[in-house]
Protein backbone atom coordinates (compact mmCIF):
# COMPACT_ATOMS: atom_id res chain seq x y z
CA UNK A 1 0.00 0.00 0.00
CA UNK A 2 1.26 3.32 -1.12
CA UNK A 3 1.33 6.41 1.72
CA UNK A 4 -1.35 8.27 -0.34
CA UNK A 5 -3.52 5.30 0.38
CA UNK A 6 -3.21 5.41 4.22
CA UNK A 7 -5.92 6.19 6.57
CA UNK A 8 -3.70 6.18 9.60
CA UNK A 9 -4.53 9.30 10.98
CA UNK A 10 -1.04 9.44 13.05
CA UNK A 11 0.32 10.29 9.48
CA UNK A 12 -0.59 13.30 9.72
CA UNK A 13 1.86 14.06 12.64
CA UNK A 14 5.07 13.52 10.59
CA UNK A 15 3.28 15.12 7.76
CA UNK A 16 2.65 18.86 9.84
CA UNK A 17 6.73 17.84 11.54
CA UNK A 18 8.02 18.50 8.09
CA UNK A 19 5.85 21.29 7.05
CA UNK A 20 6.42 23.54 10.87
CA UNK A 21 9.25 21.13 12.46
CA UNK A 22 10.11 24.44 14.63
CA UNK A 23 6.37 25.31 15.34
CA UNK A 24 4.94 24.60 18.88
CA UNK A 25 2.28 21.98 18.69
CA UNK A 26 1.53 21.71 22.90
CA UNK A 27 2.17 23.77 25.36
CA UNK A 28 1.48 22.05 28.70
CA UNK A 29 1.05 24.02 32.30
CA UNK A 30 3.65 22.98 34.56
CA UNK A 31 3.34 25.81 37.28
CA UNK A 32 3.04 29.37 38.52
CA UNK A 33 5.10 32.17 38.82
CA UNK A 34 5.86 34.47 41.27
CA UNK A 35 2.66 36.92 40.13
CA UNK A 36 0.81 33.45 40.44
CA UNK A 37 0.71 33.27 36.55
CA UNK A 38 0.72 30.18 34.68
CA UNK A 39 3.89 28.40 33.02
CA UNK A 40 3.90 26.33 30.09
CA UNK A 41 6.17 23.76 28.70
CA UNK A 42 6.54 23.65 25.16
CA UNK A 43 7.02 21.05 22.56
CA UNK A 44 7.26 21.76 19.05
CA UNK A 45 5.76 19.49 16.40
CA UNK A 46 9.57 18.24 15.66
CA UNK A 47 9.56 17.27 18.98
CA UNK A 48 6.20 15.70 19.32
CA UNK A 49 7.21 13.20 16.26
CA UNK A 50 10.44 12.58 17.56
CA UNK A 51 9.00 11.65 20.77
CA UNK A 52 6.06 9.61 19.55
CA UNK A 53 8.44 7.44 17.23
CA UNK A 54 10.75 6.80 20.38
CA UNK A 55 8.06 5.97 22.38
CA UNK A 56 6.24 3.90 19.30
CA UNK A 57 9.75 1.72 19.34
CA UNK A 58 9.60 1.22 23.31
CA UNK A 59 6.09 -0.16 23.03
CA UNK A 60 6.80 -2.48 20.30
CA UNK A 61 10.09 -3.53 22.91
CA UNK A 62 7.16 -3.93 25.52
CA UNK A 63 5.10 -6.41 22.74
CA UNK A 64 2.86 -3.87 21.90
CA UNK A 65 1.90 -4.54 18.29
CA UNK A 66 -0.47 -3.82 15.68
CA UNK A 67 -3.90 -4.62 16.78
CA UNK A 68 -3.17 -4.99 20.26
CA UNK A 69 -6.03 -3.62 22.33
CA UNK A 70 -4.45 -1.21 25.03
CA UNK A 71 -5.85 1.00 27.99
CA UNK A 72 -4.63 4.49 27.93
CA UNK A 73 -4.84 6.51 31.23
CA UNK A 74 -2.93 8.89 31.15
CA UNK A 75 -3.86 13.30 32.12
CA UNK A 76 -3.93 15.35 28.71
CA UNK A 77 -0.80 16.34 28.87
CA UNK A 78 2.65 15.60 26.63
CA UNK A 79 2.68 11.64 27.47
CA UNK A 80 -1.09 11.41 26.84
CA UNK A 81 -0.62 12.94 23.13
CA UNK A 82 3.39 11.49 22.32
CA UNK A 83 1.63 7.89 23.65
CA UNK A 84 -1.60 8.14 21.81
CA UNK A 85 0.18 8.85 18.37
CA UNK A 86 2.68 6.31 19.34
CA UNK A 87 0.37 3.60 19.87
CA UNK A 88 -1.72 4.78 16.35
CA UNK A 89 1.52 4.74 14.57
CA UNK A 90 2.10 1.23 15.68
CA UNK A 91 -1.67 0.65 14.58
CA UNK A 92 -2.56 -0.85 17.91
CA UNK A 93 -5.54 -0.30 19.59
CA UNK A 94 -5.83 2.07 22.47
CA UNK A 95 -8.96 2.02 24.86
CA UNK A 96 -10.24 5.16 25.72
CA UNK A 97 -12.58 5.90 28.82
CA UNK A 98 -13.63 8.37 30.98
CA UNK A 99 -11.96 7.69 34.51
CA UNK A 100 -15.12 9.99 35.74
CA UNK A 101 -18.06 8.01 34.73
CA UNK A 102 -17.28 5.45 38.20
CA UNK A 103 -15.70 2.47 39.59
CA UNK A 104 -18.57 0.19 38.49
CA UNK A 105 -18.85 1.50 34.78
CA UNK A 106 -15.05 1.61 34.32
CA UNK A 107 -14.71 -1.70 35.82
CA UNK A 108 -17.70 -3.19 32.79
CA UNK A 109 -15.98 -0.96 30.42
CA UNK A 110 -12.40 -2.61 30.85
CA UNK A 111 -13.71 -6.07 30.94
CA UNK A 112 -15.87 -5.64 27.93
CA UNK A 113 -12.86 -4.10 25.96
CA UNK A 114 -10.55 -6.97 26.43
CA UNK A 115 -7.16 -5.28 26.31
CA UNK A 116 -4.23 -6.81 26.30
CA UNK A 117 -1.88 -4.02 27.79
CA UNK A 118 -2.62 -0.80 30.18
CA UNK A 119 -0.50 1.95 30.21
CA UNK A 120 -1.10 4.52 33.36
CA UNK A 121 -0.53 6.78 35.79
CA UNK A 122 0.44 5.64 39.13
CA UNK A 123 -3.22 5.97 40.41
CA UNK A 124 -5.11 4.51 37.36
CA UNK A 125 -2.36 1.01 38.26
CA UNK A 126 -3.24 0.96 41.62
CA UNK A 127 -7.00 0.58 40.98
CA UNK A 128 -6.24 -1.54 38.62
CA UNK A 129 -4.65 -3.79 41.07
CA UNK A 130 -7.09 -3.32 43.70
CA UNK A 131 -10.42 -3.42 41.69
CA UNK A 132 -8.95 -6.04 39.35
CA UNK A 133 -9.45 -4.34 36.48
CA UNK A 134 -8.57 -6.06 33.14
CA UNK A 135 -7.31 -9.13 35.74
CA UNK A 136 -8.10 -12.03 33.06
CA UNK A 137 -6.45 -10.31 29.58
CA UNK A 138 -3.74 -7.52 30.53
CA UNK A 139 -1.02 -9.32 30.03
CA UNK A 140 1.59 -5.86 29.43
CA UNK A 141 2.03 -3.21 31.99
CA UNK A 142 3.35 0.08 31.50
CA UNK A 143 3.58 3.35 34.16
CA UNK A 144 3.89 6.75 33.02
CA UNK A 145 5.49 8.18 36.47
CA UNK A 146 6.50 6.17 39.51
CA UNK A 147 6.29 2.57 39.64
CA UNK A 148 4.81 0.81 43.11
CA UNK A 149 4.47 -2.92 43.60
CA UNK A 150 3.00 -3.98 40.14
CA UNK A 151 4.52 -5.53 37.59
CA UNK A 152 5.54 -4.01 34.35
CA UNK A 153 8.40 -1.21 33.58
CA UNK A 154 7.99 2.31 33.38
CA UNK A 155 8.04 4.80 30.64
CA UNK A 156 11.23 6.90 31.20
CA UNK A 157 12.90 3.72 32.03
CA UNK A 158 11.95 1.99 28.49
CA UNK A 159 12.70 5.49 26.40
CA UNK A 160 16.43 5.07 28.21
CA UNK A 161 17.03 2.24 25.65
CA UNK A 162 15.89 4.13 22.77
CA UNK A 163 18.14 6.39 20.90
CA UNK A 164 16.84 9.94 20.56
CA UNK A 165 17.45 10.25 16.61
CA UNK A 166 14.67 6.98 16.09
CA UNK A 167 12.19 7.44 12.93
CA UNK A 168 9.59 5.36 13.45
CA UNK A 169 7.39 4.31 9.89
CA UNK A 170 3.53 4.63 10.59
CA UNK A 171 1.34 1.86 9.76
CA UNK A 172 -0.29 1.91 6.70
CA UNK A 173 -3.38 1.00 7.44
CA UNK A 174 -6.94 0.36 5.81
CA UNK A 175 -9.75 2.58 6.22
CA UNK A 176 -11.46 0.12 7.87
CA UNK A 177 -8.82 -1.77 9.84
CA UNK A 178 -9.49 -0.74 14.22
CA UNK A 179 -7.86 2.33 15.12
CA UNK A 180 -9.37 2.86 18.87
CA UNK A 181 -12.34 1.97 21.32
CA UNK A 182 -14.16 5.04 22.65
CA UNK A 183 -16.30 4.71 25.10
CA UNK A 184 -19.75 6.62 25.34
CA UNK A 185 -20.02 8.78 28.27
CA UNK A 186 -23.15 6.44 29.74
CA UNK A 187 -25.36 8.98 30.26
CA UNK A 188 -28.35 7.40 28.50
CA UNK A 189 -27.33 3.52 29.94
CA UNK A 190 -24.65 1.92 30.27
CA UNK A 191 -21.27 3.17 28.35
CA UNK A 192 -20.75 1.03 25.60
CA UNK A 193 -17.30 1.00 23.49
CA UNK A 194 -17.55 2.66 19.50
CA UNK A 195 -15.04 0.74 17.78
CA UNK A 196 -13.78 3.26 15.34
CA UNK A 197 -11.80 2.79 12.66
CA UNK A 198 -8.64 4.21 10.65
CA UNK A 199 -11.12 5.91 8.18
CA UNK A 200 -13.59 6.93 11.02
CA UNK A 201 -10.86 9.57 11.98
CA UNK A 202 -9.36 10.35 8.94
CA UNK A 203 -12.93 11.17 7.48
CA UNK A 204 -13.48 13.02 10.74
CA UNK A 205 -10.35 15.31 10.51
CA UNK A 206 -11.27 16.22 6.69
CA UNK A 207 -14.70 17.33 8.05
CA UNK A 208 -13.76 19.67 10.78
CA UNK A 209 -10.70 21.44 8.46
CA UNK A 210 -13.78 22.37 6.22
CA UNK A 211 -17.09 23.18 7.83
CA UNK A 212 -15.10 25.16 10.23
CA UNK A 213 -12.59 26.83 7.80
CA UNK A 214 -9.04 25.50 9.92
CA UNK A 215 -6.01 26.07 8.91
CA UNK A 216 -2.33 25.33 10.08
CA UNK A 217 -1.02 27.67 12.05
CA UNK A 218 -3.90 28.25 14.08
CA UNK A 219 -4.13 28.25 18.22
CA UNK A 220 -6.10 25.87 19.73
CA UNK A 221 -7.68 25.68 23.56
CA UNK A 222 -9.22 21.76 24.00
CA UNK A 223 -10.77 21.70 26.87
CA UNK A 224 -12.00 17.87 26.08
CA UNK A 225 -9.08 15.38 25.70
CA UNK A 226 -10.85 13.84 22.60
CA UNK A 227 -10.68 16.97 20.23
CA UNK A 228 -6.88 17.96 21.48
CA UNK A 229 -5.80 14.97 19.71
CA UNK A 230 -7.34 16.60 16.60
CA UNK A 231 -5.16 20.01 17.08
CA UNK A 232 -1.87 18.06 15.63
CA UNK A 233 -3.48 16.38 12.75
CA UNK A 234 -4.92 19.97 11.47
CA UNK A 235 -1.77 21.60 12.24
CA UNK A 236 -2.76 23.68 15.11
CA UNK A 237 -0.84 24.63 18.35
CA UNK A 238 -2.78 23.05 21.25
CA UNK A 239 -2.85 25.03 24.67
CA UNK A 240 -3.41 22.40 27.31
CA UNK A 241 -5.68 24.57 30.03
CA UNK A 242 -4.97 24.53 33.88
CA UNK A 243 -8.51 22.41 34.57
CA UNK A 244 -9.90 19.22 35.85
CA UNK A 245 -10.68 17.85 32.32
CA UNK A 246 -13.49 15.49 34.57
CA UNK A 247 -15.05 18.61 35.73
CA UNK A 248 -15.77 21.50 32.64
CA UNK A 249 -18.64 22.77 35.13
CA UNK A 250 -16.15 23.55 37.84
CA UNK A 251 -13.37 25.37 35.39
CA UNK A 252 -12.04 28.44 36.82
CA UNK A 253 -13.01 31.27 34.34
CA UNK A 254 -10.38 33.48 34.68
CA UNK A 255 -7.88 30.89 33.82
CA UNK A 256 -9.53 30.24 30.63
CA UNK A 257 -9.33 34.00 29.52
CA UNK A 258 -6.17 34.24 30.71
CA UNK A 259 -5.02 31.82 28.40
CA UNK A 260 -6.57 33.10 25.52
CA UNK A 261 -5.23 36.29 25.79
CA UNK A 262 -1.74 35.15 26.84
CA UNK A 263 -1.63 33.20 23.43
CA UNK A 264 -3.94 34.44 21.48
CA UNK A 265 -6.10 31.46 20.87
CA UNK A 266 -7.93 31.45 17.63
CA UNK A 267 -10.30 27.84 18.26
CA UNK A 268 -11.69 26.71 21.48
CA UNK A 269 -13.84 23.69 22.13
CA UNK A 270 -15.86 23.84 25.71
CA UNK A 271 -19.00 21.76 26.65
CA UNK A 272 -22.04 24.41 27.36
CA UNK A 273 -21.46 23.87 30.86
CA UNK A 274 -18.03 25.43 30.17
CA UNK A 275 -18.99 28.15 27.53
CA UNK A 276 -21.83 29.44 30.29
CA UNK A 277 -19.32 29.68 33.08
CA UNK A 278 -16.66 31.72 31.04
CA UNK A 279 -19.84 33.66 29.35
CA UNK A 280 -20.84 34.96 32.64
CA UNK A 281 -17.76 35.75 34.15
CA UNK A 282 -16.86 38.24 30.71
CA UNK A 283 -20.39 39.49 30.81
CA UNK A 284 -19.67 40.33 34.53
CA UNK A 285 -16.15 41.66 33.88
CA UNK A 286 -16.90 43.32 30.70
CA UNK A 287 -14.56 41.00 28.66
CA UNK A 288 -13.41 40.82 25.11
CA UNK A 289 -11.63 37.88 23.27
CA UNK A 290 -10.66 39.34 19.98
CA UNK A 291 -8.12 36.95 18.87
CA UNK A 292 -11.49 34.06 18.80
CA UNK A 293 -12.49 33.44 15.19
CA UNK A 294 -14.80 30.18 16.47
CA UNK A 295 -15.76 28.25 19.47
CA UNK A 296 -16.80 24.87 19.08
CA UNK A 297 -19.59 23.79 21.63
CA UNK A 298 -21.02 20.17 22.00
CA UNK A 299 -22.24 17.44 24.23
CA UNK A 300 -26.02 19.12 25.04
CA UNK A 301 -27.86 21.69 23.58
CA UNK A 302 -26.59 25.60 24.22
CA UNK A 303 -29.30 28.11 25.41
CA UNK A 304 -29.59 31.41 23.39
CA UNK A 305 -28.85 33.05 26.59
CA UNK A 306 -25.81 31.17 27.26
CA UNK A 307 -24.61 31.79 23.49
CA UNK A 308 -25.20 35.42 23.79
CA UNK A 309 -23.09 36.06 26.88
CA UNK A 310 -20.40 34.17 24.79
CA UNK A 311 -20.64 35.68 21.54
CA UNK A 312 -20.80 39.32 23.56
CA UNK A 313 -17.10 38.97 24.31
CA UNK A 314 -16.14 37.75 20.33
CA UNK A 315 -15.72 40.15 17.25
CA UNK A 316 -18.18 40.83 14.96
CA UNK A 317 -16.86 37.94 12.76
CA UNK A 318 -16.58 35.29 15.13
CA UNK A 319 -19.42 32.63 16.34
CA UNK A 320 -19.83 30.01 18.73
CA UNK A 321 -20.68 27.06 16.46
CA UNK A 322 -22.57 23.84 18.20
CA UNK A 323 -22.17 20.67 16.04
CA UNK A 324 -24.47 17.77 16.39
CA UNK A 325 -23.73 13.90 17.07
CA UNK A 326 -22.54 11.29 19.32
CA UNK A 327 -19.07 9.40 20.08
CA UNK A 328 -20.54 7.01 17.60
CA UNK A 329 -20.83 9.87 14.88
CA UNK A 330 -19.60 13.72 15.05
CA UNK A 331 -20.00 15.50 13.32
CA UNK A 332 -23.53 14.72 11.93
CA UNK A 333 -24.51 18.61 11.70
CA UNK A 334 -23.18 22.02 12.42
CA UNK A 335 -24.70 25.34 13.05
CA UNK A 336 -23.59 28.63 14.23
CA UNK A 337 -24.71 31.15 16.58
CA UNK A 338 -25.18 33.97 14.45
CA UNK A 339 -28.33 32.22 12.90
CA UNK A 340 -29.84 30.85 16.12
CA UNK A 341 -29.49 34.49 17.65
CA UNK A 342 -30.81 36.14 15.03
CA UNK A 343 -33.71 33.34 13.85
CA UNK A 344 -34.01 30.01 15.51
CA UNK A 345 -34.12 30.85 18.85
CA UNK A 346 -37.69 32.68 18.71
CA UNK A 347 -38.96 29.19 17.13
CA UNK A 348 -37.11 27.13 19.87
CA UNK A 349 -39.02 29.18 22.53
CA UNK A 350 -42.17 28.75 21.19
CA UNK A 351 -41.97 25.02 21.06
CA UNK A 352 -40.20 23.70 17.88
CA UNK A 353 -37.76 22.14 19.50
CA UNK A 354 -33.64 23.38 19.22
CA UNK A 355 -32.42 23.85 14.90
CA UNK A 356 -28.89 22.03 15.20
CA UNK A 357 -28.49 22.52 11.39
CA UNK A 358 -27.70 21.28 8.04
CA UNK A 359 -26.08 17.93 7.78
CA UNK A 360 -22.36 18.08 6.81
CA UNK A 361 -20.69 17.55 3.75
CA UNK A 362 -20.51 14.09 2.72
CA UNK A 363 -23.19 12.73 5.45
CA UNK A 364 -26.60 11.27 4.75
CA UNK A 365 -29.57 12.82 7.21
CA UNK A 366 -33.38 11.07 7.16
CA UNK A 367 -35.74 11.17 9.80
CA UNK A 368 -37.78 7.84 10.39
CA UNK A 369 -40.86 6.30 11.86
CA UNK A 370 -40.03 6.18 15.45
CA UNK A 371 -39.61 2.38 16.66
CA UNK A 372 -37.78 0.82 19.75
CA UNK A 373 -36.38 -2.58 18.69
CA UNK A 374 -34.07 -3.46 16.20
CA UNK A 375 -34.28 -2.98 12.11
CA UNK A 376 -33.25 -5.25 10.13
CA UNK A 377 -32.87 -3.53 6.99
CA UNK A 378 -32.93 -0.09 5.68
CA UNK A 379 -36.11 1.07 3.37
CA UNK A 380 -36.72 4.01 2.21
CA UNK A 381 -40.85 3.48 3.34
CA UNK A 382 -38.90 4.77 6.57
CA UNK A 383 -38.51 7.87 6.01
CA UNK A 384 -40.79 10.69 7.47
CA UNK A 385 -42.19 13.99 5.75
CA UNK A 386 -40.85 16.80 6.50
CA UNK A 387 -42.16 18.93 10.10
CA UNK A 388 -42.51 15.02 10.96
CA UNK A 389 -41.03 14.02 14.67
CA UNK A 390 -39.16 11.12 14.20
CA UNK A 391 -35.87 9.66 15.19
CA UNK A 392 -32.76 10.64 13.57
CA UNK A 393 -30.62 7.86 11.65
CA UNK A 394 -27.17 8.78 9.76
CA UNK A 395 -24.98 7.77 7.25
CA UNK A 396 -20.90 9.11 6.34
CA UNK A 397 -17.39 8.10 6.77
CA UNK A 398 -17.20 9.40 10.32
CA UNK A 399 -20.12 7.20 11.10
CA UNK A 400 -18.53 4.18 13.54
CA UNK A 401 -19.85 0.74 12.55
CA UNK A 402 -20.47 -1.24 15.81
CA UNK A 403 -19.81 -1.39 19.67
CA UNK A 404 -16.75 -3.83 20.64
CA UNK A 405 -18.24 -7.14 22.46
CA UNK A 406 -22.03 -5.72 22.19
CA UNK A 407 -23.58 -7.52 19.60
CA UNK A 408 -27.33 -6.77 20.69
CA UNK A 409 -26.42 -2.88 20.90
CA UNK A 410 -24.71 -2.42 17.74
CA UNK A 411 -27.88 -4.96 16.24
CA UNK A 412 -30.37 -2.45 17.87
CA UNK A 413 -27.98 0.92 16.57
CA UNK A 414 -27.22 0.01 13.19
CA UNK A 415 -29.76 -0.20 10.02
CA UNK A 416 -28.00 -2.13 7.72
CA UNK A 417 -28.24 -0.80 4.14
CA UNK A 418 -28.08 -3.66 1.35
CA UNK A 419 -28.99 -1.66 -1.93
CA UNK A 420 -27.23 1.51 -1.55
CA UNK A 421 -24.61 -0.01 0.58
CA UNK A 422 -23.63 0.74 4.30
CA UNK A 423 -25.61 1.09 7.03
CA UNK A 424 -27.54 3.81 9.21
CA UNK A 425 -26.84 4.47 12.76
CA UNK A 426 -29.43 5.19 15.16
CA UNK A 427 -28.71 8.39 17.05
CA UNK A 428 -31.28 7.63 19.64
CA UNK A 429 -32.44 11.49 19.03
CA UNK A 430 -35.60 12.20 18.15
CA UNK A 431 -36.27 15.69 15.38
CA UNK A 432 -37.20 16.58 11.85
CA UNK A 433 -36.61 18.23 8.81
CA UNK A 434 -37.79 21.69 7.93
CA UNK A 435 -38.56 23.07 4.71
CA UNK A 436 -34.81 24.74 4.58
CA UNK A 437 -33.15 21.46 5.18
CA UNK A 438 -32.29 22.25 8.51
CA UNK A 439 -32.88 19.50 11.56
CA UNK A 440 -34.72 20.23 14.17
CA UNK A 441 -33.61 18.20 17.95
CA UNK A 442 -36.39 17.23 19.63
CA UNK A 443 -34.47 15.31 22.79
CA UNK A 444 -33.41 11.50 23.03
CA UNK A 445 -35.82 8.76 22.34
CA UNK A 446 -35.98 7.23 25.67
CA UNK A 447 -36.60 10.95 27.41
CA UNK A 448 -40.35 11.49 25.56
CA UNK A 449 -43.32 10.98 27.76
CA UNK A 450 -46.16 8.96 26.80
CA UNK A 451 -49.57 9.80 28.39
CA UNK A 452 -52.85 8.58 28.04
CA UNK A 453 -53.58 11.65 25.88
CA UNK A 454 -50.20 12.11 23.75
CA UNK A 455 -46.76 12.02 23.45
CA UNK A 456 -44.85 14.86 24.44
CA UNK A 457 -40.89 15.79 23.56
CA UNK A 458 -38.63 16.75 26.13
CA UNK A 459 -36.62 19.86 24.75
CA UNK A 460 -39.96 21.76 22.96
CA UNK A 461 -41.55 21.58 26.09
CA UNK A 462 -38.60 22.76 28.16
CA UNK A 463 -37.69 25.37 25.45
CA UNK A 464 -40.95 26.84 26.42
CA UNK A 465 -40.66 26.94 30.40
CA UNK A 466 -36.88 28.22 30.15
CA UNK A 467 -38.45 31.54 28.82
CA UNK A 468 -39.05 32.54 32.30
CA UNK A 469 -36.66 34.75 33.71
CA UNK A 470 -35.54 33.09 36.72
CA UNK A 471 -35.61 29.77 35.38
CA UNK A 472 -32.02 28.13 34.38
CA UNK A 473 -33.01 25.00 33.21
CA UNK A 474 -35.87 22.66 32.86
CA UNK A 475 -36.14 18.85 32.64
CA UNK A 476 -39.45 16.65 31.94
CA UNK A 477 -39.85 13.42 33.17
CA UNK A 478 -42.90 10.67 33.14
CA UNK A 479 -43.63 9.18 37.10
CA UNK A 480 -46.08 6.28 36.67
CA UNK A 481 -47.05 2.90 34.69
CA UNK A 482 -46.69 3.54 30.74
CA UNK A 483 -49.97 4.91 29.44
CA UNK A 484 -51.14 6.19 33.02
CA UNK A 485 -47.88 8.62 32.63
CA UNK A 486 -47.86 11.96 34.93
CA UNK A 487 -45.81 14.20 33.12
CA UNK A 488 -43.22 16.14 36.12
CA UNK A 489 -41.37 19.32 35.10
CA UNK A 490 -38.66 19.10 36.95
CA UNK A 491 -37.00 23.14 37.96
CA UNK A 492 -33.45 24.58 38.39
CA UNK A 493 -33.52 28.15 39.21
CA UNK A 494 -30.94 30.69 38.18
CA UNK A 495 -28.47 31.32 41.39
CA UNK A 496 -29.96 34.55 41.81
CA UNK A 497 -33.31 33.04 42.04
CA UNK A 498 -33.04 30.90 45.00
CA UNK A 499 -34.37 32.64 47.34
CA UNK A 500 -37.54 33.86 45.51
CA UNK A 501 -40.89 32.69 46.12
CA UNK A 502 -41.49 29.15 44.88
CA UNK A 503 -45.17 29.66 44.62
CA UNK A 504 -45.51 32.84 42.55
CA UNK A 505 -42.81 31.22 40.54
CA UNK A 506 -44.85 27.86 40.16
CA UNK A 507 -47.93 29.93 39.60
CA UNK A 508 -46.12 31.78 36.35
CA UNK A 509 -44.69 28.81 34.80
CA UNK A 510 -48.43 27.31 35.03
CA UNK A 511 -49.38 30.19 33.17
CA UNK A 512 -46.96 29.60 30.55
CA UNK A 513 -47.67 26.26 29.96
CA UNK A 514 -51.06 26.72 29.68
CA UNK A 515 -50.83 28.87 26.83
CA UNK A 516 -48.95 26.62 24.82
CA UNK A 517 -50.84 23.53 23.04
CA UNK A 518 -47.35 21.07 24.09
CA UNK A 519 -47.48 21.90 28.03
CA UNK A 520 -50.91 22.75 28.61
CA UNK A 521 -51.04 19.67 30.13
CA UNK A 522 -48.12 19.81 32.29
CA UNK A 523 -49.49 20.67 35.83
CA UNK A 524 -46.73 19.02 38.30
CA UNK A 525 -43.99 20.75 38.89
CA UNK A 526 -40.90 20.36 41.08
CA UNK A 527 -37.79 23.04 42.55
CA UNK A 528 -34.76 21.05 42.24
CA UNK A 529 -31.26 22.61 43.81
CA UNK A 530 -29.19 21.04 40.83
CA UNK A 531 -29.98 18.65 38.49
CA UNK A 532 -27.73 15.35 37.92
CA UNK A 533 -25.61 15.88 34.94
CA UNK A 534 -23.34 14.29 32.88
CA UNK A 535 -19.62 13.25 33.88
CA UNK A 536 -18.15 14.03 30.45
CA UNK A 537 -19.43 17.69 29.74
CA UNK A 538 -21.61 18.36 32.83
CA UNK A 539 -23.85 19.61 30.41
CA UNK A 540 -26.57 16.29 29.85
CA UNK A 541 -29.47 16.15 32.31
CA UNK A 542 -29.55 12.57 33.55
CA UNK A 543 -33.41 12.86 33.48
CA UNK A 544 -33.78 9.10 34.67
CA UNK A 545 -32.42 10.49 37.53
CA UNK A 546 -34.75 13.09 38.15
CA UNK A 547 -37.65 10.93 37.32
CA UNK A 548 -36.72 8.81 40.54
CA UNK A 549 -36.18 11.75 42.26
CA UNK A 550 -39.25 12.98 41.20
CA UNK A 551 -41.67 9.78 41.88
CA UNK A 552 -40.28 10.00 45.67
CA UNK A 553 -40.67 13.78 46.08
CA UNK A 554 -44.84 13.08 45.06
CA UNK A 555 -45.15 9.98 47.81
Amino acid sequence: MSPTTSFNVAADLPRMAQLQPEAPAIYIPCGHDAQNQTVYDQYSFAELNRESDRMAFALEALGIKRGLRTVLMVPPGFEFFALTFALFKIGAVPVLVDPGMGVKNLKTCLSEAQPHAFIGIPKAHLARVLLRWGKPTVKIVLTVGRKYGWAGSTLKKILTTIPAASDYQTAETDADETAAILFTSGSTGIPKGAVYSHGNFSTQVKMLRKVYDIRPGEIDLPTFPLFALFAPALGMTSIIPEMDFTRPADVDPAKIIAAIEKFQITTMFGSPALINKVGRYGETHATRLPSLKRAISAGAPVSAAVLERFTAMLCAQAQVFTPYGATEALPVCSIGSAEILSETRFATDQGRGVCIGRPVPGTALEIITICDTPIETWSDSLRLDQNEIGEIVVKGGQVTGSYFNRTESTALGKIPDPVHGGFYHRMGDLGYRDEQGRIWFCGRKSHRVSTAEETLYTIPCEAIFNTHQEVFRTALVGVGRPGKTLPVLCVELEPSARNFDLGRIRQELLTIGAGETITRNIKTILFHPAFPVDIRHNAKIFREKLAVWAEKSLR
